[in-house]
């Protein structure tokens, strides 16, 4: 984590740790709801054991991260959020972007909890029902 902060050149930190929370909690939450949808099969018919599983499931989902991360948040900034619509800031925006992440991890948690099945696009309406209601309440 700590090498992240010389992205931001020192700045914003306390901004940057959170964010770095909320989205291993994100992935902590995909890795629960997610990852045991392809675990069934393979542990199941006996093809793989439980740390093998794990240790290709960790390489894939970092992966995954690390190669489309960005090209994700281009398309959230520049194709979904239009910011030339808004007066928004650039750090007004973090905190939009903030409560998305920690919304969409929070209901993919709660519907984890629930036994449901929560596929991508819902996580991002429960996101989307939160980020506005905090950018109202400023």
């Amino acid at each position: 984590m700590w090498w992240g902060l010389d992205y931001t050149m020192r700045q914003q930190t306390t901004l940057f740790i959170i964010a770095t929370a909320f989205g291993v909690f994100m992935a902590f939450n995909i890795g629960g709801n997610d990852v045991a949808n392809s675990f069934g099969t393979s542990v199941g018919a006996g093809t793989l054991t439980i740390p093998q599983a794990l240790g290709i499931a960790a390489i894939f989902e970092v992966s995954g991260a690390v190669l489309a991360g960005g090209e994700v948040t281009d398309t959230i900034r520049s194709g979904i959020v239009d910011l030339d619509g808004l007066s928004v800031e650039p750090n007004q925006f973090i905190y939009v972007m903030l409560s998305a992440l920690f919304a969409a991890a929070f209901w993919l948690l709660f519907a984890t909890k629930k036994v449901c099945q929560c596929r991508p696009p819902m996580r991002l309406l429960a996101a989307w029902w939160v980020a506005p209601s905090c950018w109202v309440s400023r």
